[in-house]
């Protein structure tokens, strides 16, 4: 019995069968906790395995620490190396133009007038509503006549109204100018006479001012007050500005005017200023027709009102009455016919 083993029930592999390596290996990863749902990569056994081939084809020996993602950082923005250039007041200089100095002198000076304004209204002998019309310039030796400011004294309805009328007045001024220029050139040139110049230099420097008193001005206070003896004045002196510029766009002769037949009949003579003449006739023409349609338009406006010639009426009469100028007078004359009667002996007041 010595060619037999002692026991025939033992395990004829020494180290037993479970200490095969690969079961070896599966019971040491049973001890290791599983890692997270989401640190679970199911790639990365194959990747390792790939990467950790041993030649002899066993498989290696899992790390679970590799498992585990890298702890991910912020993204940190790293500074600029190069500093960015330095201001020089030299590049910006021609930046600096004609327009923006000259805003700046404005800009000084209006701050010195204001300033100026409000040291006179402090001390009392600021006038908000100084003349200033005609704008003219401080050293002229004539100064400015009449207040005026459609923005402000104008109703906001008709102040495209009154500003209409006021180009309508430059307009007559203007083609007066031109009538008398033109008078000249008919004088120079044989087919005009020394009269026709000479009444058109007069209704230049007559009719232009009177036009602007006697009839744009009234119109003014009119709308600025509503006053209906002002819109009375207006029309009744405007209808005859009308009449008047068809007159001098009929053009007869030796009256100041150069009009369709001054015009004709220098065609004769020269045809340079004759064409001349019957531009301004066209021109005076033009201020005739421009003259009725407002006429037309504001007296409409009038009678659309509660204007009246009884309110007009009244307002002259109260007008008058108010006025220290004509108070003035009225007592200088009183009082001299009172001194007048007390100088004559009591016979002569008395026969």
């Amino acid at each position: 019995m010595s060619g037999f083993d002692a026991n025939p029930f033992a395990d004829p592999f020494a180290s037993g069968p479970f200490s095969d390596p690969a079961v070896t290996r599966v019971t040491n990863q049973a001890n290791v906790a599983p890692p997270a749902l989401d640190d679970y990569n199911p790639f990365a056994d194959q990747q390792q395995a790939q990467q950790n081939k041993t030649p002899s084809g066993a498989l290696p020996q899992y790390n679970t620490a590799q498992m585990k993602p890298e702890a991910s950082q912020p993204a940190v923005m790293q500074p600029i190396s190069e500093p960015p250039p330095a201001y020089s007041p030299t590049a910006a200089q021609p930046l600096i133009s004609a327009e923006l100095q000259r805003k700046e002198e404005e800009l000084r000076r209006k701050e010195a007038e204001l300033q100026a304004k409000e040291e006179a209204l402090r001390a009392g002998t600021y006038d908000a509503r100084a003349n200033n019309w005609p704008p003219l310039p401080d050293s002229f030796c004539v100064g400015p006549c009449f207040y005026q400011d459609i923005a402000v004294d104008i109703p906001l309805e008709f102040q495209k109204l009154v500003k209409t009328m006021y180009y309508l007045w430059i307009y007559y001024a203007c083609v007066m100018c031109l009538n008398m220029l033109a008078a000249l050139a008919l004088l120079i040139a044989g087919a005009g006479s020394a009269t026709l110049f000479g009444f058109s230099l007069l209704a230049f420097l007559l009719f232009t001012p009177l036009s602007f008193v006697c009839w744009f001005r009234p119109l003014y206070k009119a709308f600025r007050a509503d006053s209906s003896f002002n819109f009375m004045v207006f029309f009744f002196i405007f209808f005859f500005q009308f009449v008047l510029s068809l007159v001098y766009a009929i053009g007869i002769p030796d009256f100041g005017s150069c009009g369709f037949i001054v015009g004709l009949t220098a065609m004769s003579t020269s045809a340079v200023v004759g064409t001349l003449a019957l531009l301004l006739a066209i021109l005076h023409s033009l201020f005739a027709a421009a003259s009725l349609f407002m006429l037309l338009k504001i007296h409409r406006i009038y009678r659309g009102t509660e204007h009246s010639l009884a309110k007009a009426q009244e307002e002259f009469t109260s007008g008058v009455l108010r006025n220290p100028h004509v108070q003035n007078a009225a007592a200088g004359a009183v009082a001299g016919a009172a001194r007048q009667a007390m100088s004559q002996p009591y016979s002569a007041r008395n026969p």
